[in-house]
């Protein structure tokens, strides 16, 4: 029977190429499974043709934070070494490349911040970005025209707003199809307080509303009406310099001390007997 030689070498193992040990130079990995404290950060990032690597790992860094962490210039100089030109500009990589994002933000307390996202994988949040639009713009395709712009009044006082809501209001008494809603007749009110600050009668602001209608229905009689108030606004009054106060003549009169003729409403003394009685006195 025979013995096993315990001194004889071990068979070598034979070497498979591309595995823990390559035939040629090069890269070889030595990798571990990590179950704790990793984050997983794609190839698109990791080898970007157009990143630089500062700019590279920074993003690493940056997706390797908790949320609410501070990642602003003054905070990644401090950690990093490269200062903060350099961090700014490789923020601006990022930024260009869709990896960050910064949103200005009202808090409830009324103060405005900057949030910094930090987004892991551009492309598919543009992908859901397209698809979350998509749904707002047929949407936004059925909802009703904006109206046109009205004149202004100068000075839009309360009480001559109100007198251009109640005009507005009574339209539909002189044609059914002129109908307003509140939000309408708020947003007609302005121009029709233009025209009466244009020394225009309320009479002559309804006559130039409702006359000459087309006989049709009224798709948009709101956009009918801020057209004309636009369009057929009149002129400013011309201003008119105020007349001088005429220069009233009394007639002559007696003074009853003197019997000097002077000019007043009524008889009396002049000036004169007046001022003697005074210092008589």
């Amino acid at each position: 029977m025979d013995t096993q030689n315990l001194s004889a070498p071990p068979r070598p193992q034979s070497r498979i190429a591309g595995k823990n040990h390559p035939l040629a130079g090069g890269l070889v990995h030595d990798n571990s499974r990590h179950t704790t404290r990793f984050t997983v950060i794609g190839n698109h990032l990791a080898q970007h043709p157009d990143l630089s690597a500062l700019a590279i790992g920074l993003a690493v860094y940056i997706q390797s934070l908790p949320s609410g962490a501070h990642v602003d210039i003054k905070t990644l100089a401090a950690r990093f070494p490269e200062g903060r030109t350099r961090i700014a500009a490789a923020l601006r990589e990022l930024e260009t490349h869709g990896y960050l994002r910064r949103e200005r933000q009202r808090i409830p307390c009324g103060r405005i911040i900057t949030r910094t996202i930090s987004c892991n994988q551009p492309g598919a949040d543009r992908h859901a970005q397209d698809h979350e639009a998509r749904p707002r713009k047929r949407r936004t395709a059925t909802a009703p025209k904006p109206l046109p712009a009205v004149p202004q009044p100068a000075y839009p006082a309360p009480p001559l707003l109100q007198t251009a809501t109640d005009l507005l209001a009574g339209l539909r008494r002189h044609d059914p199809r002129l109908l307003l809603s509140e939000r309408d007749t708020a947003h007609l009110a302005p121009g029709v307080a233009a025209w009466l600050e244009r020394d225009v009668t309320p009479t002559a602001v309804r006559h130039a509303l409702t006359s000459d209608l087309p006989p049709e229905p009224l798709c948009r009689p709101a956009a009918l009406l801020a057209h004309r108030l636009t369009v057929q606004l009149p002129p400013p009054p011309s201003f008119r310099v105020p007349a001088p106060t005429p220069t009233v003549h009394h007639p002559f009169q007696t003074c009853d001390g003197c019997d000097r003729a002077f000019r007043s409403a009524g008889p009396g003394h002049c000036r004169d007997c007046r001022t003697n009685l005074l210092e008589a006195a």
